[in-house]
């Protein structure tokens, strides 16, 4: 039966999309960025430019001090304030801390493997209250390696004394976290709130932490299932 369990951060354990709307509120509040009536159209441009968090905010900045004329503030002003306080906007998803949590008094082991900055990454999970279930935490700058390299898993893998097939692996993206994880040999479940979206890929499709605990022991079953199916001649069949 699979005992590890390796979860992305940005969109998986971590609502990233609510944590940086309440930031982007707070930051155009506190250094005044724009006027009221622009508020909306920044936080609509800053999304756009991030493009899910593949953008650096440096860039992200630059931009939009231009686009908006800011005076007073420049991009390595906003870009430190950025990288100092998001982590207070830290939001999961429903139920995450719970299940997670759960996970842990079960007996599984868990890991973070995430792309992204360090310390700056670190401190968005540690702002969950979480890492005390975690046995790893893999940063991808702090490594030099990034999902989907196949190196990333295998480093998490060494990290935990455990090979590919005994994990499942949990996360939002169909190339870094499914496709690349799926390539060492892991189990996958993709998760999405829109429950429109299925990777063919994965294994399993949950919308909602409470859907967790389910889909890995049915995953885990499976497993189980096929590796002691018995061998049958194919001339007996």
């Amino acid at each position: 039966m699979k005992k590890v369990l390796l979860f992305d951060l940005d969109q998986t354990i971590l609502n990233r999309n609510e944590s940086l709307l309440k930031f982007l509120n707070w930051q155009i509040n506190f250094f005044k960025l724009v006027p009221q009536e622009l508020k909306e159209s920044f936080i609509k441009s800053f999304i756009e430019l991030d493009n899910n968090g593949s953008v650096w905010k440096d860039i992200v900045y630059d931009q939009l001090i231009k686009d908006f004329n800011i005076k007073g503030y420049d991009t390595s002003e906003l870009l430190q304030s950025y990288i100092s306080n998001f982590n207070k906007f830290s939001t999961a998803f429903e139920n995450a801390q719970e299940t997670i949590q759960n996970l842990h008094a079960q007996g599984y082991t868990l890991g973070l493997v995430s792309n992204g900055k360090t310390p700056f990454q670190e401190h968005n999970f540690y702002a969950l209250g979480i890492t005390e279930y975690f046995s790893t935490i893999v940063i991808s700058e702090a490594i030099g390696l990034r999902k989907p390299d196949p190196a990333i898993y295998l480093y998490a893998c060494t990290q935990l004394g455990c090979s590919p097939s005994d994990c499942i692996f949990i996360g939002d993206n169909p190339i870094a976290d499914i496709a690349g994880a799926k390539k060492v040999g892991m189990q996958t479940i993709y998760f999405h709130p829109a429950l429109t979206l299925h990777p063919s890929l994965s294994d399993a499709s949950i919308h909602h932490y409470d859907e967790l605990e389910e889909a890995i022991k049915r995953l885990a079953n499976a497993s189980l299932f096929h590796t002691n199916l018995p061998y049958i001649k194919e001339d007996s069949i």
